[in-house]
């Protein structure tokens, strides 16, 4: 979903007046062009009372260079750039500035738009699977389970104090049938424009976490209820019994302040101090509910059994909700070191619901399940969701830092044998198996461990102290062997943590994925571990790695590794008869695993959801899919039905010539790609030179640091800055490289073509592919190469550039188009009129990176300004990494 920017604004008078022009974009409802018009007006006023009307010409004029440069010749796009050369030092951050700000601006428009019940109705998506589905039960509902993990990958490139003012000015337009003359928003619009874009210093994991907890607050807290309310009215309207309270089928899990793999802040007291926030964040928002609960439950009538509980008190549900609120403030004071842990302490969810639940009970006794159906049923169904640990914490840490504790601890009893990393597989399971039922203690107690070693036992204790209350689950990366998870289970034991956590593996390259059967199929035959499982419900969590598989192998490779990976998990674990669960370690970005939810779900292999489903949410598309309350709503709904939908009435395997077929263009595209990334000589340092990426260090995205190990190869280059300095050049190499040598091939196979196209899991690769020939921009990408690049390097990106042209007359050509996107006219007119505004940043970015890279003097505003066209051109794609 793109906004298209409809306005150019210019200043006449010494800027006391504007006028706005736009052009006439039928296809986009009216209302999001008056909001973006007022935004527009607001914005030129503000920049005209702070930089004069001159300046704001010079901007206009940028604007009409890169639109007539975008509508004729290379001339035009020759006199747009020398019109940026010639910028002197003090302008360069206010033009950036200002045309990240119309982005910014636009994407409120859009966000308010999508956000109209006009536009989307949960109830009404409730109603299309209920009457569409034929297998449909109730039940289904009951034991559909979706959890959605916010993670602080580093892709969210806005500070939170902009994200706030950006949600006042959405309210604003939300509240004001004239919002153009209020001064408030003119005022919020000011504010926007007199605080800088960019961070100065990197978020700690504790700001990461603050920031998750507030997304619950203003937005999650709102819409879990909403959703429901939407489910109800559809199984009323459909003749079906509606859930209970106690069935609530979303919930949400954290990765901030709990994901330490490759980020030496998240520490044991990080995750500590996170947990207790969490709490306290709890304690409060059900204390603001209670409070309201107590306020209108003032009714009389109730239960023999209520009133027994409320000591015959005259207001039975007053007295009990007070006592509730007592220990509300009780578990505030401890969550705040006020005061010692008491009984007084919320440390369960059921203490939380039992109160609720028999105010509940006894008002739908006494018939008056009108009332009991209101704030009191919203409540309940949090309590069920959020719990008195608002979120479960995720731990992940890299499976090579628990092989250190053991390699370690063998040297310290120096054990006459080869160092412990190097053993057999199956001697570590031995090793491992024996310990697990070894009572003694596994560590010594005056053990010397190394600053690493203590940091891993660290947050074991940690995990131990909260007894495992608000601990979600422990990720493991780059888990290799059976031996990795079994490592964890040790770990947990011998820190006395009594409640059995789930281990998960996280399988992330190729080879990993390819071998995830095999390794699982080998834990589940360890009797040992077969019972750790049957404590946790027979479940099985295994987590996929999008992000670094498709580093690894590039997108088509990965997805089909994917694709199989999870199939042959499902037939592991039905030969031990253990349920599994498959965690999605999908990106924001296409490249990393993106796209629509419910297009991704529903391209899963049959069978593979079968009614559980865990995903991440990361960074920048927490706000743009979680957000706001509306938008919330839709992205939880669209994700319930999704999965539902896949498990009552999954697709029709793919036949036995679409597998063989993928199977050969998987192959193909992962040489492809690979001969490329890793056979090419000079590829890193082209990639170095084009892109942004040595200077992404600088934008103080998060908490975590951009590389795994100091090193300028790719292969310990993070995901998400690989995608996004790909991303600030607009060839988008992740999302196609390999594929476009792999479909190359079905233009003389038509017919195969057609056939892989009813394939849910091939047509949406193929979607994704088209979107992002769309999106990418050659000529753009030729321009950072002929102003960054030497002779060699230049050759070798524009062969690249070459290969996406190809790419797109081959996606044309296949679907018989003469457009890309030709079947969806308002996404590709919203990306043709967008670049306007898009490609003065570009520009200017490759100007400054050649100024910063080419000059010693003080580069202060050249540096200021670079971030503000990162954060910019982000915004406007509303994608980083």
């Amino acid at each position: 979903r793109w906004i298209v920017f409809l306005f150019t604004i210019r200043m006449h008078d010494s800027g006391r007046q504007t006028r706005s022009r736009a052009p006439a974009y039928n296809a986009l409802p009216a209302s999001m062009r008056d909001d973006v018009r007022t935004l527009g007006a607001v914005l030129g006023e503000v920049i005209a009372e702070d930089r004069g009307a001159d300046f704001l010409d010079k901007v206009e004029e940028i604007r009409a260079l890169a639109k007539d440069a975008r509508n004729s010749s290379d001339e035009n796009w020759d006199a747009l750039s020398a019109c940026l050369r010639g910028l002197p030092e003090d302008s360069l951050v206010d033009v950036a500035r200002a045309f990240n700000q119309f982005l910014n601006l636009a994407n409120i428009a859009e966000q308010r738009y999508h956000a109209s019940p006009n536009v989307y109705s949960p109830a009404e998506e409730w109603n299309q699977l209920l009457q569409g589905v034929t297998a449909f039960e109730p039940s289904s509902l009951a034991d559909l389970q979706v959890e959605l993990v916010l993670t602080a990958h580093p892709t969210e490139v806005l500070r939170r104090t902009m994200i706030q003012k950006y949600e006042a000015i959405a309210n604003v337009l939300a509240s004001r049938p004239n919002p153009g003359r209020d001064t408030k928003l003119k005022r919020l619009i000011a504010e926007v424009w007199h605080t800088s874009e960019v961070r100065q210093r990197r978020p700690l994991p504790l700001d990461e976490a603050r920031w998750g907890f507030a997304v619950i607050e203003n937005s999650l807290w709102e819409a879990v209820p909403a959703v429901m309310r939407a489910l109800d009215e559809a199984m009323a309207g459909n003749g079906l019994a509606r859930l209970g309270p106690e069935t609530v089928p979303i919930r949400f899990a954290s990765w901030m302040g709990g994901d330490r793999d490759g980020n030496p802040n998240v520490t044991a007291s990080v995750t500590t101090r996170t947990l207790n926030l969490a709490r306290w964040m709890a304690a409060d928002l059900f204390l603001r509910d209670v409070q309201h609960l107590i306020g209108s439950l003032s009714m009389t009538r109730a239960t023999p059994e209520m009133k027994r509980v409320a000591k015959q008190a005259a207001e039975p549900y007053r007295f009990v909700l007070r006592n509730l609120r007592r220990r509300l403030k009780a578990t505030l004071d401890w969550a705040e070191d006020r005061a010692p842990w008491s009984d007084a302490v919320l440390g369960a969810d059921e203490e939380l619901w039992e109160a609720l639940y028999l105010c509940y009970r006894s008002l739908c006794g006494v018939g008056l399940r009108t009332i009991a159906d209101g704030a009191l049923l919203d409540t309940l169904r949090r309590t069920r969701c959020f719990g008195v640990s608002l979120v479960n914490l995720d731990i992940r840490q890299h499976a090579e830092r628990h092989t250190q504790v053991f390699d370690e601890l063998h040297r310290y009893f120096s054990l006459d044998r080869a160092p412990y990393h190097d053993w057999k597989e199956k001697d570590k399971q031995a090793f491992l198996l024996r310990e697990l039922g070894n009572k003694r203690p596994l560590f010594p107690r005056d053990w010397p461990a190394s600053k690493p070693v203590r940091e891993v036992l660290d947050t074991f204790q940690a995990i131990a102290r909260s007894g495992g209350a608000g601990i979600g689950s422990y990720i493991i990366s780059m888990a290799t062997r059976p031996s990795d998870i079994l490592h964890v289970a040790l770990l947990l034991q011998a820190h006395e943590v009594r409640r059995p956590l789930p281990i998960v593996p996280l399988f992330e390259t190729l080879n990993d994925l390819q071998r995830a059967p095999a390794i699982m199929d080998e834990l589940f035959a360890i009797g040992w571990y077969r019972e750790r499982i049957h404590k946790i419900g027979n479940r099985q969590q295994v987590m996929i790695g999008y992000s670094d598989s498709a580093k690894d192998a590039g997108p088509l490779a990965a997805a089909w590794a994917q694709y199989r990976a999870q199939e042959g998990l499902v037939r592991a674990a039905e030969k031990h008869g253990v349920e599994i669960t498959f965690f999605h370690g999908r990106g924001g970005a296409i490249g990393r695993g993106g796209g629509p939810a419910h297009e991704a779900i529903h391209a899963q292999p049959p069978g593979s959801l079968n009614g559980s489903l865990r995903v991440t949410e990361q960074g920048e598309m927490i706000r743009f899919k979680l957000g706001a309350p509306a938008i919330a709503v839709e992205t939880i709904t669209r994700y319930l039905v999704a999965t539902l939908k896949a498990t009552v009435s999954p697709p029709d395997q793919p036949s036995a010539q679409s597998r063989r077929s993928m199977e050969s263009l998987a192959d193909m595209a992962l040489q492809s790609y690979r001969e490329v990334v890793e056979e090419t000589p000079g590829f890193v340092e082209m990639f170095r030179a084009l892109t942004p990426e040595r200077e992404l260090a600088e934008l103080a995205l998060g908490s975590r640091p951009s590389r795994r190990q100091p090193s300028a190869d790719i292969t310990n280059l993070r995901a998400i800055p690989w995608v996004f300095a790909w991303t600030q050049v607009r060839l988008m190499t992740p999302a196609w490289l390999g594929t476009d040598a792999a479909v190359r091939v079905l233009l003389d196979q038509t017919e195969l073509f057609e056939e892989l196209g009813e394939w849910p899991f091939f047509r949406m690769q193929f979607d994704l592919l088209e979107l992002m020939a769309a999106k990418a921009e050659p000529r753009l990408t030729d321009y950072y190469a002929s102003r960054l690049t030497a002779a060699s390097e230049r050759e070798l990106a524009r062969s690249l550039i070459c290969r996406l042209k190809r790419l797109r007359t081959t996606i044309l050509t296949l679907r018989k188009r003469r457009t890309l996107l030709e079947d969806q006219p308002q996404l590709r007119e919203s990306l043709q009129v967008r670049n306007t505004y898009l490609d003065p940043l570009h520009l200017l970015q490759a100007e400054l990176l050649y100024r910063l890279r080419h000059k010693s003097e003080s580069a202060q505003a050249i540096r200021q300004s670079l971030k503000v066209t990162m954060a910019g051109i982000a915004s406007g794609l509303r994608n980083s990494g």
